[in-house]
């Protein structure tokens, strides 16, 4: 019996997929420095925690399935401080910001429909475009200039009749790059002119490294019934396995449909609702904190990067990752080798193969993503263990 097609066209995840060389490598005695996925080591906020603690129910029922309305109104709260004007009757909650994704695309996009995204991006994005039949159209951004938004000019070359959406990740994973209120602009005029969707992936909000104020795409004037925003509670309190989500939408079209998805899959997990709406009252010294605490891990990284022979990483200016080139023939190879055949002092650094985050063929061999979200003195270890691992990957 054959599988089916849409299965053997899911592209392994990038950050996944070498998890069974890191067990290997743990069974043998190795620490592996985990730098490949977005996890982060901090602490959930204690109101989170105790919120989780202190559940006391005799039934642990369904919740509506767009969300309790409580965690609602006080998502909607919270996006005023960004400048972003929603009720929580815009809001439908999700389980994670992956289905927020998920239902975006399958609310708003028809099979054969194509969307525009600029690469390297995240990786899923491939993946829920083929659960939804949808042709992801590349436009390929540049380590050089740091990943910034290609020329608009290119994007209208990809435009044609089938056409429907573009999809932007700002502050961007994988490659940090915060897009300015210039290229916001820039989107919005496109969008504008070919009355296109705007998908806004902006789940690393809190997570920006300069003193501009941040832009969201729901705050572009004369496109707001065209954005569709996807958000998630999972990096900004630390708290990606309660896979809280959402989606937000001016468009009531878009909104009933996705709507319908949300009740075909009964409900978001009610648990981490419980946990999600506690979290929004964390202090602001918390937030204080996490901020400060990746601008150092940040600074530590990009330098100790740059110091190595043949490795560059431009500046990320927001979320919590950075994609970095080496001297290397295949970064897949490179970041199995790490796992498989390296060590340095019973130590080695697992990353994520960059090549996953392009949909182009042959566009990102020699880059890796690099997470920094291990503590500073672990960093370190970790820039030591690469440096003396690229001095002895045999190329070839």
């Amino acid at each position: 019996m054959k599988t089916s097609k849409r299965g053997s066209l899911m592209p392994e995840s990038p950050i996944r997929k070498l998890v069974p060389l890191a067990n290997d490598a743990k069974a043998r005695g190795i620490k592996v420095f985990h730098l490949n996925i977005g996890q982060p080591d901090i602490k959930t906020p204690d109101v989170g925690l105790e919120a989780l603690r202190n559940i006391d129910r005799s039934i642990l029922e369904y919740s509506p399935s767009d969300g309790i309305y409580s965690l609602k109104n006080k998502f909607a709260e919270y996006y005023k401080n960004y400048g972003i004007d929603v009720s929580s009757d815009d809001l439908i909650v999700t389980t994670g910001g992956s289905e927020a994704v998920i239902f975006g695309f399958m609310a708003c996009l028809d099979p054969g429909d194509e969307i525009i995204i600029p690469e390297p991006a995240y990786a899923n994005y491939i993946t829920f475009s083929i659960f939804a039949g949808v042709t992801v159209r590349p436009i390929t951004s540049s380590i050089e200039n740091g990943f910034a938004l290609p020329p608009i000019e290119e994007f209208e070359k990809l435009i044609n009749p089938k056409t429907k959406a573009i999809l932007i990740c700002n502050p961007n994973n994988p490659t940090g790059y915060l897009y300015t209120r210039q290229e916001m602009e820039k989107i919005r005029d496109l969008v504008r002119k070919y009355n296109l969707f705007l998908f806004a992936d902006e789940v690393y909000r809190e997570f920006c490294y300069t003193d501009e104020p941040y832009l969201s795409a729901m705050c572009l004037e004369g496109i707001e019934d065209q954005v569709v925003l996807i958000d998630s509670v999972s990096k900004r309190y630390s708290e990606c396995g309660i896979r809280i989500g959402l989606i937000a939408t001016k468009n009531k079209a878009v909104r009933q449909s996705a709507m319908k998805l949300a009740q075909a899959r009964l409900s978001p997990p009610l648990l981490g609702q419980l946990v999600a709406e506690a979290s929004i009252d964390a202090p602001k010294s918390y937030m204080d904190g996490v901020y400060d605490e990746y601008i150092k891990r940040r600074d530590c990284l990009i330098e100790g990067l740059n110091s190595i022979e043949g490795v560059y990483s431009a500046m990320p200016m927001g979320a919590f990752y950075t994609v970095a080139r080496l001297p290397i023939d295949n970064s897949d190879k490179f970041c199995a080798w790490l796992l498989s055949d390296f060590n340095h002092h019973g130590k080695t650094v697992m990353m994520a193969p960059a090549s996953g985050f392009y949909i182009s063929e042959g566009k990102g061999h020699n880059e890796v993503r690099i997470a920094y979200v291990l503590e500073i003195d672990e960093l370190k270890e970790a820039i030591e263990v690469l440096r003396e691992a690229l001095k002895a990957y045999p190329n070839d």
